[in-house]
């Protein structure tokens, strides 16, 4: 594992231990994370832990026509269960994606300083939220970092206050891609909820190769 100085270097991903774990240190500068993300690394640490910078292998990833809508979804498609909107509320979301409680995780992982470097990269335009409303209210949601030239999404954190909410916005995100400019969607590890939804694991090397081609 490799400690970062000020100057804004990464090792190559190959270097990332058996779990993914690539460095640490550093700071969570807008150029710095997004040289990382450029380059298939993201930070992701607890509070009290020095910035962990990971590069998982394999990478869990969606292609747009794998994506899986199950009936239960359509039908909530078809009835407009609910409404979606763009960077309406940034702040918003990700403060709820720290704050919601979730399974077998005590804590969580985004951090405060977390919170205000991603709002500033929201503020540069780097970082999106989708928000996902019901009878007027914030109701799921999520967020991650759109690396335009590249035309991918790297998705970060979601939310649900309500049953289905944080997929339908996810579902409408990825019905969206090619209108958004987006190709592939990052979604960087493994959960049973992603595979169902049509992600799958890619090696890295693969992935990286995805990446420096849509330059």
């Amino acid at each position: 594992m490799y400690k970062l100085t000020k100057d804004i270097i990464f090792p190559h991903p190959k270097f990332a231990d058996d779990k993914g774990l690539l460095a640490f240190g550093g700071d969570l500068s807008m150029e710095r994370i997004k040289v990382a993300y450029e380059n298939g690394i993201f930070p992701w640490y607890e509070e009290g832990q020095p910035i962990l910078w990971w590069s998982p292998d394999p990478r869990m990833v969606l292609f747009p026509e794998n994506l899986k809508i199950s009936k239960s979804m359509k039908k909530l498609f078809k009835e407009k269960a609910f409404k979606v909107t763009y960077n309406e509320d940034f702040e918003f979301v990700i403060r709820k994606c720290a704050n919601i409680n979730r399974e077998r995780q005590d804590g969580t992982w985004i951090t405060e300083d977390m919170i205000e470097s991603y709002i500033k990269l929201h503020e540069a335009g780097l970082a999106k939220s989708i928000e996902v409303w019901k009878n007027g209210e914030i109701v799921g949601g999520l967020y991650g970092i759109l690396l335009k030239e590249k035309k991918v999404f790297c998705g970060e954190s979601m939310f649900t206050e309500v049953d289905n909410a944080s997929k339908y916005g996810f579902i409408t995100l990825v019905k969206n891609m090619e209108k958004n400019g987006i190709s592939l969607i990052d979604c960087q590890v493994y959960t049973k909820h992603l595979e169902s939804l049509g992600a799958e694991e890619i090696s890295r090397h693969n992935f990286l190769t995805i990446l420096h081609s849509k330059v």
